[in-house]
């Protein structure tokens, strides 16, 4: 068959060649680092570096090759490919600021259709796993498969996250810096293949024809494909909240491997009325995991604002402290620090805490650690806070008849829908270049492909600690 390519619209050109190319050791696969930055910049930054987490550059520019070449190899060692896999990479000034940051991007330059031994017909596939399917390069000649920039002014500088730059070591204890190698390897799944190439913002295909991606794109309501669904179809799935599952065999096999009973707040009690039942939580980084011991009490509020709003970011009044003594506390987010509000809440006595969401967001974990916090912490959305406030109006200064237990459902896997498949990331407001080309938030443990890297990752791709490459072997690897 004739086979069909185009280079992807938002693709940098490959830059030109500062140095030489670096290519992984013994792997099943071997991915070769193209260094685009020029003399003095980036990977060939020559800022003097102390040794740190087995990481033994003598220079910031150093370091980083070598942090990129350990997360390339560790994909190197799990892909099975007779085609090296290149990537364009620099180091380069990002969107940041004192609060947030753009820590990296990275996808496919080319995508590849109706090629040789190419498993469906019509479909997109993106470039490094074209190239694999067809037992030869497809890319086309000087070209890359994979572009991935990073923030080379993260933490150095006062307008972008001072304090929390990019860690360089190797061994997983970045602390309170950002762990570059979790961050490498999360951007190489995107250019490997865990992307999209449909535009979820208006739902349509990239040039009128589907990727590998859409046929395992699920909407949990309908249980349509999206290569089976019309553009505003597919539009209107990626904004639904948590309503899309990745239907695929390898990864669906594996799941429960993976990942940990769900987060569950049971509401009982005389007064629960409609509030009643179970509600998906986030669970929080710190305090003790939630399990099948649930960690019961009676649900009172914390009002410490005008407005009827408890943010508990100073010490509780002496009504607030009595009312959530031995009492599961219920507090808004904002204004400080998760782990702020549990140490007070703690402090105050009582057994537990959970936190409104202020925003329509899906539900989502809580960050932060303090090992001083001992009791459960989580995360519940806006409309749940809502339905609990209500039914909580009419309380004594000690008690609601809302009865609160902290704790996870065993019928249920974090992350996934009522059959078991994983969810994909689909937030209510379209996020472009997070929205369906993610994992959703609430997975348990934290995955590598959750739209934000978290501090607990492990550097890992596969069961049990992580679901990245099972996905990746569903659509071809």
């Amino acid at each position: 068959m004739s086979n069909k390519r185009t280079s992807l619209r938002h693709a940098a050109a490959i830059l030109a060649l500062a140095c030489c190319s670096f290519g992984g050791a013994q792997a099943a696969a071997t991915i070769t680092i193209v260094n685009g930055n020029a003399p003095n910049a980036g990977f060939n930054d020559p800022t003097p570096a102390q040794a740190v987490g087995g990481n033994h550059g003598r220079t910031l520019g150093a370091q980083r090759l070598i942090a990129f070449q350990h997360a390339a190899d560790i994909w190197g060692r799990t892909l099975n490919s007779p085609v090296p896999v290149r990537v364009a990479a620099s180091f380069e000034p990002l969107p940041c600021n004192a609060e947030g940051a753009v820590l990296g991007s990275a996808g496919a330059t080319e995508v590849f259709s109706d090629f040789p031994k190419a498993p469906k017909a019509g479909t997109w596939y993106p470039g490094a796993l074209a190239s694999k399917l067809a037992g030869k390069d497809m890319a086309s000649p000087g070209e890359a498969h994979i572009r991935a920039r990073f923030n080379s002014r993260l933490g150095l500088f006062p307008d972008c996250m001072p304090g929390s730059g990019f860690y360089l070591g190797l061994d997983r204890k970045a602390g309170d810096q950002v762990d570059l190698v979790a961050v490498l390897l999360h951007e190489l799944a995107h250019g490997l293949g865990f992307q999209n190439f449909t535009d979820e913002g208006t739902g349509e295909f990239f040039l009128g024809t589907p990727s590998i991606w859409d046929h395992f794109l699920v909407d949990i309501r309908s249980n349509k494909a999206w290569v089976n669904m019309k553009d505003e179809e597919r539009r209107l799935s990626a904004i639904g909240g948590s309503t899309l599952s990745w239907n695929g065999e390898r990864l669906y096999k594996v799941t429960a491997q993976v990942l940990a009973p769900q987060p569950n707040l049971a509401i009982s009690g005389m007064a629960a009325g409609q509030a009643g039942g179970n509600h998906k939580v986030g669970e929080a980084s710190f305090g003790p995991q939630l399990g099948l011991n649930a960690v019961t009490g009676e649900l009172m509020p914390v009002i410490d604002q005008a407005n009827g709003s408890g943010l508990a970011c100073t010490p509780l009044s002496p009504a607030n402290a009595m009312a959530v003594r031995g009492n599961i506390a219920l507090v808004d987010r904002g204004a400080c620090p998760f782990v702020t509000k549990a140490r007070i809440l703690q402090n105050a006595g009582a057994r537990g805490m959970i936190v409104m969401e202020n925003t329509g967001d899906p539900v989502s974990g809580l960050g932060g650690s303090d090992p001083a916090v001992r009791i459960p912490a989580v995360r519940i959305d806006k409309a749940t806070g809502e339905q609990l406030k209500s039914v909580m109006y009419r309380r004594s200064r000690t008690s609601s008849g809302v009865i609160a237990s902290l704790g996870v459902d065993p019928d249920r896997l974090s992350g996934t829908d009522w059959v078991r498949r994983v969810r994909m990331y689909s937030p209510e407001e379209y996020s472009p270049g997070s929205s369906v080309s993610h994992y959703s938030v609430d997975t348990r443990p934290n995955q590598l492909m959750e739209p934000s890297i978290n501090a607990d990752l492990m550097h890992d791709v596969i069961p049990p600690h992580d679901l990245t490459y099972p996905l990746l072997q569903d659509i071809g690897w």
